[in-house]
Order: structure tokens, then sequence, then C-alpha cells
């Protein structure tokens, strides 16, 4: 099959003249009035655009100040209970409360996404979630949680706080004499 080529053949060429826009009749002085009139309705148009965008830029810059400062709005009612319930107990000097309290905080802290990390003996270590405050010598795996010092916390899944860990480290046999094994030191 052959590609298809135009006909140019049948195709007639056409001059273009200028046409007259008919302007002929006004006078270039009443032509050039029209003309600035114009430019300065663009100009005035233009101006009105960029006051309302320069508006529009400030309300939204508002608006996010606004936020920031009252994201933490409904967290914080909802920390107010378990203060209440906190300041009620050390009034009365009746510390049985305590426990609701602790309750209270935890509900108000789980509606937040905040979920707490307490790691158990012989959980593996996660350097993302926990921090090494001790590494001890144990009957445990090398890198494997002993104890646990501090419960750590998420916000989703952004580590607020580590949990802070005692690990197992790896044994070392002083077979050898090792002058830099601290074992067998009198």
């Amino acid at each position: 099959m052959r590609p298809r080529h135009p006909n140019f053949d049948k195709m007639q060429e056409e001059t273009v003249q200028p046409q007259d826009a008919g302007n002929s009749e006004i006078p270039v002085e009443q032509q050039l009035a029209d003309a600035l009139a114009r430019i300065e309705q663009q100009r005035e148009a233009m101006l009105r655009i960029a006051a309302d965008a320069e508006n529009a830029r400030k309300r939204a810059q508002t608006e996010a100040s606004t936020t920031r400062k009252y994201a933490l709005e409904r967290f914080a009612e909802s920390l107010l209970p378990a203060l209440d319930s906190l300041e009620a107990a050390i009034t009365t000097g009746d510390l049985s409360g305590v426990e609701l309290t602790l309750r209270q905080l935890s509900g108000a802290l789980e509606k937040a996404g905040v979920r707490e990390v307490a790691p158990v003996a012989g959980e593996r270590f996660d350097p993302h979630r926990h921090q090494a405050m001790a590494a001890v010598e144990a009957e445990a795996e090398p890198n494997t949680i002993v104890a646990t010092m501090q419960k750590g916390y998420l916000l989703h899944e952004r580590v607020l706080r580590p949990a802070l860990v005692t690990v197992a480290k790896a044994r070392v046999e002083n077979a050898g004499g090792n002058p830099i094994s601290d074992t067998d030191l009198d």
C-alpha cells in the first residue's frame, strides 16, 4: 500500500489582501483614545485580580495559622476529665480514683492516635522504637530485650518517645586471656 500524498495540482493559491477595517472614517486621535481606554480597563481588571489573589493568600494564611493554633483543642478537651480526677484525688487525699484517672488518660491518648510501646523480655531490639540504656550479659539471645525501664509511645506510626530498655549482649569467652575482656578481673 502506497502512502497517500496530498494532491497539490487541484489546490489554488489565494492572495490575502489586508482588509480595511473601516477605520478610515475614525480619526487617529479617537482610535488612540479608544485604545488607551481599553488599556486602562485591562489594567484596572488586572489590579482587581491581583488584589483578589492577595486577599485569598492572606485569608489562607490566617486559616492555616488558626488551624495550627487550635489543632490540639479536641485532644486537650479530652484530657480535662483526667486532670479534674487527679485534682479531686489530691484534694480529698483519696488516691483510689487514680486508676480511673489513668484509664481516662489512656483513653484520651488512644483517641488521639497515641499508642504505647511496651516491649517484653525476649523481644527483638528495634532501634527505631527502642533505646538501649544498657547492654548486659544474660541467658537471652544477643540483641534481645532483657528488661524495660520506661515505656515508649507512638503517634500513629511516628515515635514520640522510644522505649528505654536493657539489651542482652553477646557473651565473650575469655579462653585466651584477652586483656581487653572485663571478665576475671581481680
